[in-house]
């Protein structure tokens, strides 16, 4: 009967331990308690290639670091991305880690996560809440400055024009890279020569991108440019193009943004002008900043990816050694 005694007390004691150590709300910080640090991460989805790409680079570098990754396809929608980061918070994961769909509407549940003091980290887009304290750091691209790249490169193309008709492919309404990358186009491209007498969301997809310029090329015959927020939408371009019995990058010159390798091969083909790109592998990148967020070290609010522009000379070079 002694022993039995001692070992309820024992067990009772164990769990008084065990309840000390896990206490406190959530799973930020407390990674060290156990040595294992678990994330959890919301993809936008698998819109283009570039998303691929950068669904493949944070995954593969999570595995490499021994690190758990819980993952979740949003499939485009923010209620499926808001659903998986409350599904976190109540898994107590150490770190929450998403790329918005759209830029508006996180507060309430980014303070969820705060509140259950679970630091979060932004990728590739932004969110446009006037509280950054609400996450940790965002980590991608400066889709303005891309945005600005693209038109430098129509400014100098068209350097001897008179009159130049643009249509836009716009990304996913709402979401951080179309809303930037239309500001900084918009930023440089200021000449009265410059028109833009079109412009549509194409989701960022192939086919989004091919409905769109079959209906801008029946409503306007006389495009100059196309100026597409992705690569994806910028090849469902050429399609229509092609469609139409005209020539790309001929007839109708493209620059996009992403530079992803079948991107990057209709630039080395000619059909697209100009490609400013937007690197996907962030994964290496995030598996650093989870680590030291969970940690409870300080990191940069904003964390800019390097990244370059390519010409079709360039993409030619470039090519054989494309990781994406």
């Amino acid at each position: 009967m002694k022993k039995l005694i001692g070992a309820a007390l024992g067990g009772a004691l164990l769990i008084a331990l065990t309840g000390c150590a896990g206490g406190g709300g959530g799973g930020g910080g407390e990674a060290g308690a156990d040595g294992d640090l678990i994330v959890g991460f919301s993809q936008v989805g698998a819109e283009s290639g570039w998303r691929t790409a950068n669904t493949k680079s944070i995954q593969g570098a999570f595995e490499d670091a021994g690190i758990e990754l819980k993952f979740s396809d949003a499939q485009g929608k923010q209620e499926n991305q808001i659903k998986a980061i409350r599904s976190y918070i109540q898994q107590q994961v150490d770190v929450i880690a998403f790329s918005p769909v759209v830029e508006s509407g996180w507060d309430t549940v980014l303070k969820e996560a705060k509140d259950a003091g679970i630091p979060v980290v932004l990728t590739d887009r932004s969110v446009d809440s006037e509280d950054d304290s609400l996450y940790a750091s965002f980590l991608g691209s400066d889709f303005i400055l891309e945005g600005e790249k693209a038109g430098e490169w129509v400014n100098t193309e068209f350097a001897d024009a008179d009159k130049v008709n643009i249509v836009e492919l716009q990304g996913t309404t709402g979401a951080a890279p179309a809303n930037d990358r239309a500001e900084g186009f918009r930023n440089v491209v200021t000449d009265a020569k410059f028109e833009v007498i079109a412009s549509q969301t194409g989701d960022f997809t192939r086919a989004g991108g091919k409905q769109v310029m079959e209906a801008f090329l029946q409503a306007n015959p006389e495009i100059d440019l196309v100026y597409a927020h992705n690569d994806d939408m910028g090849l469902g371009a050429i399609e229509a193009i092609e469609a139409a019995g005209m020539v790309p990058g001929q007839d109708i010159k493209i620059v996009t943004v992403d530079a992803v390798k079948d991107g990057m091969t209709a630039l080395a083909d000619g059909k697209i002008n100009f490609i400013v790109e937007c690197s996907p592998l962030l994964g290496p990148q995030l598996v650093e900043i989870a680590e030291k967020v969970a940690a409870g070290e300080d990191v940069e609010k904003r964390i800019v990816t390097e990244e370059t522009t390519f010409t079709q000379e360039q993409a030619i070079e470039a090519l054989p050694d494309r990781q994406y």
